[in-house]
């Protein structure tokens, strides 16, 4: 029977801090099991025993590995769990801001009747305001980029680094998020977006997306708001549903790259909101949140299922990635991609984008390649759905501000500095060239 031991002992043993004792657990090297309590680590004493005569294993060339410990989100196998709870359940049965309290509190926090989340009036103007100067056709996530700092502007207390100052600002600042985005429909120049009974459009390189001041929705859940802002026309309940699902899934994923800028924005004391903008320039990199714009361009390509080996066998003569296929984290297949198509699937089984998503999956897994991820899945509501040109990034970043701020709250509790160190790898020193 194995002898358990501590994380502290273990490290102890091998001779190396606990963050590397966590690496070797992210690498397969060593397993653990969770402590009676639910939140401590116990390793295998002889396996420890084993790796200390074995020596340290070596990373593979170009790996760069950064263990933070965090009580927040865990990734097994191809499962994904906010503190313990699994995220498709919740998402089956939670509202977005119940999910968003769970990371933030360690409890759903239910309230009845249900308390909408508020921004001020004057937060919501100076939003507007800042977007007016936008050229027409400016993506949602840029007016997101736009809009986090303006708000900033407007909050006195944002600074002031409690729990429930954060928390307060956090439901204030997503909230105002969704609220000053441009109502869709606007008078404006440029070409219609997408429906769900036609192809959706390219992404526009130029004019295209309207502008105008921006007005609070009105009280309700943060996925009706939203909604409001991102379909020209009133959504059918059951895609409403499904972008509340999204919400929901795409909430929190561990130490993504746009957290891991989030988490060390707010170690060196940043407010919410400036962890919020650090978020959103990494979320809109093509290998992360960018990717599922790059899928709605490969779905609005096609007019018809009859196109899709077209469509993808262009994106693969070209030599590019197939956008929204694949994940290196789940390699069985993405649960939050599997729940969100499903829920699609069942809210509109007769959308004629929906049998164009599904001959673009079908083509591709002919082609075989990796299963759909959860970019793909954004891609297809925002088709489904006729969203807005650049829909699926703003319902990815407005979801994942809630866990950047859960982790910011975990930081700013450690009240430590993220510092990693650089390996110099540049030229031997050359003081003899600078003159004398």
């Amino acid at each position: 029977m194995p002898n358990w031991i501590g994380a502290k002992e273990a490290a102890s043993r091998l001779g190396i801090k606990q963050a590397s004792l966590y690496s070797y657990v992210s690498r397969g090297v060593l397993t653990r099991r969770r402590g009676a309590d639910g939140k401590g680590s116990l390793f295998d004493a002889e396996e420890i025993e084993g790796l200390a005569r074995r020596g340290r294993p070596r990373r593979a060339p170009g790996q760069l590995e950064l263990i933070i410990e965090s009580a927040l989100t865990e990734i097994s196998g191809d499962q994904l769990r906010y503190r313990g709870a699994d995220a498709t359940v919740l998402a089956a049965h939670r509202r977005f801001e119940d999910v968003a309290t769970l990371l933030w509190t360690g409890s759903l926090g239910e309230q009845e009747p249900f308390v909408p989340w508020q921004v001020t009036a004057a937060a919501v103007t100076v939003a507007s305001a800042a977007q007016a100067a936008l050229p027409a056709g400016t993506l949602p996530l840029e007016r997101l980029q736009v809009i986090v700092p303006a708000m900033a502007a407007t909050d006195p207390l944002r600074l002031q680094l409690d729990r429930p100052a954060v928390i307060a600002a956090a439901r204030s600042l997503i909230a105002g998020m969704a609220d000053s985005l441009p109502p869709p429909g606007l008078p404006g120049p440029g070409p219609a977006p997408a429906t769900a009974s036609g192809p959706g459009p390219a992404i526009p390189s130029g004019p295209g997306t309207p502008t105008g001041p921006a007005t609070p929705s009105g009280p309700g859940p943060i996925a009706e708001r939203l909604a409001a802002r991102l379909s020209p026309r009133p959504l059918r309940a059951g895609l409403t549903d499904a972008l509340r699902c999204a919400l929901v899934l795409l909430a929190d994923h561990e130490l993504a790259a746009s957290t891991l800028a989030a988490r060390v924005a707010a170690s060196v004391r940043a407010d919410p909101y400036a962890v919020a903008a650090t978020g959103l320039g990494a979320l809109g990199g093509a290998l992360h949140g960018g990717a599922s714009l790059g899928a709605e361009v490969m779905l609005a390509a096609a007019a018809g299922p009859a196109d899709a080996p077209r469509v993808v066998g262009d994106l693969l003569r070209r030599g590019e990635k197939i956008p929204g296929f694949g994940h290196f984290v789940y390699k069985t297949g993405d649960p939050r991609a599997v729940m969100l198509l499903k829920v699609i699937r069942q809210a509109a089984p007769d959308s004629p984008r929906l049998a164009v998503a599904q001959a673009v999956a079908a083509e591709a897994r002919r082609r075989a390649l990796p299963e759909p991820n959860i970019d793909f899945a954004l891609a297809v509501l925002a088709d489904v759905g006729g969203l807005i040109p650049g829909a699926s990034e703003a319902v990815f970043a407005i979801a994942r501000t809630a866990g950047w701020l859960a982790h910011a709250m975990e930081e700013y509790a450690r009240d430590t500095p993220i510092r990693p160190r650089g390996i110099y790898t540049g030229p031997a020193a050359v003081d003899g060239l600078l003159g004398r």
